[in-house]
Order: structure tokens, then C-alpha cells, then sequence
């Protein structure tokens, strides 16, 4: 009986993949990244994004740049001119997070944000540990493209935003 039970569990985990349709944590990627922030903005009354494809191979470009040079840090764009792009970075252990997971990370800083000016927004004091959130929930910002590089070690999201949010002075909702 107990032999019974255990091929019956080893059957069913084998064939999980082929019951769910064998999807991977990057199946329909920008859908899922594009939802994910979509979410939280409905959930506080903010407009939804729109997918831009524009943004989203800027941002592929430097998600690959960060991959082989196996770096993290924000592009060199100037954050002053009111052309330039809001960004967000994450990284994490190679095929481990989901899309959801990934943005949820930024998400999770709204637990530091309080309203206010920027850079006044963070219950903390400190504006790094809110930066993320305010850009996904930025009020001003109607697009968004992102990407995902694999580095040796680590997945690299690169999310792009028109307009960027976190604009000394101003609030993000």
C-alpha cells in the first residue's frame, strides 16, 4: 500500500509540467511584468501602463550590458532631463524568481513609503529604500518596457519608465 501511494505521488510530480502546459517562470514575460505593476497601481488608484516596445529594447540592451560585464548599476542617462526614462534594476539567483517575484521586490518597499514629496518619502528617512516603489507607482508615468538578461549567476531585470517618476519636489500618487 505504502509502495502504491509513493509511485502514485512520483507519477504525479513527473507529470506536473505536462499537466501545466511545461510554463516557465519567463513565459509571456512582458504580460506578466506589465500586470504585475498594473496591480499595485489599480490597488492605490493610479492609471495602468501601457506596454511600450521602444522601452522595453532600450531596456534589453542594458540588461545585456549588465549580464556580460556581470555589473549592476543604473545606466549613465541623466536623470535631469525630463526625456530620460525612469529606471528600475533587480537581480537575483539565475531562473529562481518569477516576473511577479521580481517586481514584487520593488513592491514590498511600499512598507517604507509614506506620502510626501520626493525625496521625502521614506518612513526610514532614507529615499533607497522607497525608490523603487515610487517609480511603479508613479503617477505621471503611463509606459513601461522591461527585459531580462541571464548573467553567469544572476537574472538581471531592467524595467523603463516614460515619463520617470521621482522627481525631486514633486509626489509620486
Amino acid at each position: 500500500m505504502l509502495w502504491g501511494r509513493i509511485m502514485l505521488t512520483v507519477s504525479i510530480a513527473l507529470s506536473a509540467p505536462l499537466m501545466t502546459g511545461a510554463v516557465d517562470r519567463t513565459t509571456n514575460l512582458d504580460q506578466r511584468l506589465l500586470a504585475a505593476h498594473n496591480r499595485e497601481r489599480a490597488a492605490i488608484g493610479v492609471p495602468a501602463l501601457s506596454w511600450d516596445d521602444d522601452l522595453a529594447a532600450d531596456a534589453q540592451g542594458w540588461a545585456d550590458a549588465l549580464a556580460e560585464t556581470n555589473s549592476f548599476e543604473h545606466s549613465r542617462a541623466d536623470p535631469t532631463d525630463p526625456e530620460t526614462p525612469g529606471e528600475n534594476l533587480w537581480a537575483g539567483t539565475r531562473g529562481a524568481f518569477s516576473p511577479e517575484e521580481m517586481v514584487g521586490y520593488w513592491i514590498a518597499e511600499k512598507r517604507d513609503y509614506k506620502p510626501g514629496p520626493i525625496p521625502a518619502v521614506s518612513r526610514s528617512g532614507d529615499f533607497e529604500n522607497v525608490g523603487h516603489y515610487t517609480q511603479v507607482i508613479w503617477r505621471e508615468t503611463r509606459k513601461i518596457g522591461c527585459a531580462v538578461a541571464r548573467g553567469v549567476r544572476e537574472d538581471i531585470l531592467v524595467c523603463r519608465y516614460a515619463q520617470g517618476g521621482n522627481v525631486v519636489g514633486e509626489h509620486a500618487v
